[in-house]
């Protein structure tokens, strides 16, 4: 009997996807001052339905 489980190819590696989103926002986010930072995140809120 093998009880090791069928190890399939993911369709999505959060892992990868998140680091891949906060090596992005690093980049746009060099050497801005704190009050910029900020705004970047205030342009970056999700608009959520009501």
């Amino acid at each position: 009997m093998n009880n090791k489980p069928n190890i399939t190819e993911k369709e999505f590696d959060t892992v990868k996807f998140f680091r891949e989103v906060k090596e992005k926002i690093a980049k746009e986010t060099k050497g801005m001052t704190f009050a910029e930072f900020k705004e970047y995140l205030n342009r970056r809120k999700l608009k959520l339905a009501r």
